[in-house]
């Protein structure tokens, strides 16, 4: 028991500088942050989810969702915050948990990560797909055979982000400053061009009687609760939870810790503007959908495009799909890069093969590892159905942060002493409110899912216990003096 508990020293986690074990270069800056938490926080989902979730959900009473979600989140943000600001490293969860919990509980939050990205980028890969043929189609393009054309777009997107991810950070970050930049004027758009057909009698009093479902409990929550209902305040707070969903991805920019610029204070205040910019940003797209149509009159099916239909601006749909391919271009990239920061901290630690933590001389940057997670998420785009399984990205998620937000009530009593660049306000109460926030998204999924994860977390357990166990470099007895992938010892 006490070999899988081993914890890895904070010395180890935090290296010789500011930052972790430094194998990889210094490359961002704050801005470069907010940039990169953007492009992962808002997809084509932006265009979207208020649709969806007014019309099935909460009616306008979205709009408050939208502000519960966003503060839920706000809390986890803190939490990353003020872990990632003591240990700045490419681990990120992984590697707080590696330190604060043990091994065994390390590998599991970073077999929960491997599953949250790797999935997510397959996912969002399929969804890319999609959009992209039914932008041609409104283009006016005929596209035959639609089915083979989306997969084999799938193929192009994936290796030729997989590729630029590979080439350097460099060359990745300049492509992201130029997509993110080009989703936002089109969100702009958006919002400028609906403002003059808003009718503040859309809104209407925020609240719809509770109206209960035909359909069975699918949920564990309602499993207890007895019954599906929509609308009311029961809708409200789950389209909360469905919203939360949306603004996941705050956490990958703490992977970037170990490549940030004086990570110690530019990490927690990248990951907290980003999330706060894709909060308002989102709220804004809300109000100008609710605003422009009836709740009862959104078609679930392209919400915001047959919402400017209605209003007579019907050429908007040809921003809002260019707007939805640029979003989703961002997010892929920007899930293989924190994949690929994770999968190398794990393979540094030697809990998966070392090789993987192989950081190429010409790139400076992971490539090993970057072409292993952009094959597998070919092959998962391809051959499984992760639209499906998709909630599983959010279980992976959602695991993390509790235990990001345990961590800290625990580093505070544990190790006072560690030098922090962010601190939680009001702490242990807003960690405490963070944990049961992610505990009340946990149990809005689907018993379904419950089931996956388990399954997927008892295979990871087997293969932590016939390989990561063993080959775990604190199972040396060298293991003040840690390897880099280049063959160098650090003390």
């Amino acid at each position: 028991m006490s070999t899988i508990l081993r914890k890895l020293p904070p010395t180890e986690a935090t290296g010789l500088r500011t930052g972790a074990r430094h194998s990889l270069a210094e490359l961002y800056r704050p801005a470069d942050l907010v940039v990169l938490g953007l492009g992962v926080m808002i997809g084509a989902g932006i265009f979207s989810i208020a649709g969806e979730q007014a019309a099935t959900t909460a009616g306008p009473g979205v709009i408050i969702s939208f502000m519960i979600a966003g503060i839920a989140c706000l809390l986890a943000c803190l939490c990353y915050a003020e872990l990632s600001s003591t240990m700045p490293t490419s681990g990120s969860a992984y590697t707080f948990t590696y330190v604060i919990f043990g091994e065994v509980w390390a590998w599991i939050i970073g077999w929960a990560l491997i599953l949250e990205l790797q999935f997510a980028a397959a996912v969002v890969a399929r969804a890319w797909g999609a959009i992209a043929v039914g932008a041609l189609t409104n283009f006016g393009l005929r596209v035959p055979n639609a089915d083979l054309v989306q997969d084999l777009l799938v193929v192009v997107i994936l290796v030729l982000l997989t590729g630029i991810v590979a080439l350097g950070a460099r060359i990745g970050l300049r492509a992201l400053w130029v997509m993110v930049s080009a989703k936002l004027l089109a969100i702009g758009a958006v919002i400028v061009v609906g403002l003059p057909h808003i009718d503040v009698a859309n809104f209407g009093e925020f609240y719809v009687p509770p109206k209960t479902l035909d359909a069975a409990p699918a949920t564990v929550l309602e499993i207890f609760y007895g019954e599906s209902q929509a609308f009311g305040w029961f809708g409200v707070f789950a389209a909360a939870s469905a919203i939360a969903f949306a603004y996941i991805g705050f956490d990958i920019v703490a992977t970037s810790a170990e490549e940030t610029v004086n990570a110690r204070r530019a990490v927690p205040r990248g990951m907290i503007r980003s999330l706060v910019i894709a909060t308002v940003v989102y709220l804004a797209v809300a109000l100008v959908m609710i605003g422009m149509v009836s709740y009862t009159r959104i078609s679930e099916v392209g919400p915001l495009a047959s919402a400017f239909r209605a209003v007579g601006e019907g050429w908007m749909a040809h921003v809002i799909d260019a707007g939805a391919v640029l979003g989703l271009t961002t997010v892929i990239l920007v899930l293989i890069v924190g994949q690929t920061r994770v999968l190398f901290s794990m393979a540094r630690d030697g809990l998966i093969p070392h090789g993987l933590a192989s950081v190429s001389r010409r790139y400076h940057t992971p490539t090993r590892v970057t072409l292993v997670i952009g094959l597998v998420a070919i092959v998962l785009a391809e051959f499984v159905p992760v639209i499906q399984m998709r909630e599983l990205v959010v279980i992976g998620t959602l695991f993390a942060f509790a235990f990001v937000a345990a961590g800290v009530i625990v580093m505070r009593r544990r190790m006072p002493d560690l030098e922090r660049g962010f601190r939680v306000p009001l702490s242990p109460l807003l960690p405490a409110l963070s944990l049961v926030a992610t505990l009340w998204l946990l149990v809005n999924l689907r018993v379904l899912t419950w089931a996956w994860f388990a399954l997927w977390m008892a295979f990871g357990l087997v293969v932590y216990l016939l390989y990561g166990r063993r080959h775990s470099l604190l199972a040396s007895p060298q293991t003040p003096a840690r390897t880099t992938p280049h063959g160098r010892h650090r003390r």
